[in-house]
């Protein structure tokens, strides 16, 4: 069977690859861990990839905001190798301190702040991941409910359980037109919720986030960014309540066994 090759990238502050690589080994997937400098010197390193990851952690310690500067690293220098392997129908999945990089390099949720993009260009931001309303780093287990809208890593309407553990985890919308733009155009693929799927306030929403948005996706659905980290459930014993769930089940493992089958 064939197993999709997955890109893991890391720099300085990146601390959940190696989680991560074991996650899509477990999906079926043949990982490898590549640092950005070896890719903006060779971007056709990303031709033998059929799905790019960037996992969570603190890129170059959020000094500036949190991953700012690895977005501005894939903006100046891998923007076109990035739109060609999107255009080529491959994935890329952002995890945590990677949904902020995707979203500050303008690649989620895709549009631009004036409803047009480029082919060869990032659309420019039109959302930004801010400090949690609690004013506080949040870790903890949330439950999420996936939208109707298909894409390629998520199963449809479905509440998964997975951790958080960030402090500037709040999506706040450029206006109201930019969130208008992320209902009407079904970029909100994941929306905190409690056991039953219905949203609450804290600690239900962890971070404050606009429409409780915990993850969004682009217009062809192949580049999904989530606050949660889905790599720290991808066994059953992992959730603090295994023993009673009753369940050989692990949320997180969902979507990245989604991602591979799709990626084939």
């Amino acid at each position: 069977m064939n197993r999709p090759k997955v890109l893991v990238l890391r720099t300085a502050g990146t601390n959940c690859d190696q989680e991560t690589v074991y996650a899509w080994e477990l999906a079926g997937a043949e990982p490898e861990r590549i640092h950005v400098r070896e890719l903006i010197e060779s971007p056709s390193i990303l031709d033998r990839f059929a799905i790019l990851t960037i996992p969570g952690g603190f890129s170059y310690g959020d000094d500036i905001s949190a991953g700012k500067i690895l977005a501005m690293q894939l903006i100046h220098h891998l923007a076109e190798p990035l739109r060609r392997f999107v255009d080529s129908g491959r994935l890329v999945l952002g995890i945590c301190n990677g949904f902020q990089v995707l979203v500050k390099a303008g690649l989620l949720p895709g549009f631009a702040p004036d409803g047009q993009s480029s082919a060869t260009e990032p659309a420019g931001q039109t959302v930004t991941l801010t400090n949690n309303d609690s004013a506080r780093f949040e870790a903890r287990w949330v439950y999420l409910r996936s939208s109707a809208r298909p894409n390629a890593f998520l199963p449809d309407e479905r509440i998964l359980a997975l951790p958080v553990a960030h402090g500037e985890g709040k999506l706040v919308a450029a206006n109201d037109e930019v969130r208008r733009r992320l209902h009407s155009g079904g970029h909100i693929a994941l929306t905190y919720c409690d056991a039953q799927g219905r949203p609450g306030p804290y600690p239900i929403n962890p971070n404050g986030s606009h429409d409780d948005i915990a993850g969004l996706v682009d217009a062809t659905g192949r580049i999904l960014g989530l606050m949660p980290h889905p790599e720290r459930h991808v066994d059953p014993r992992q959730h603090p309540e295994w023993t009673s769930r009753q369940t050989d089940e692990a949320d997180g493992r969902i979507i990245f066994q989604t991602a591979v089958k799709n990626a084939r």
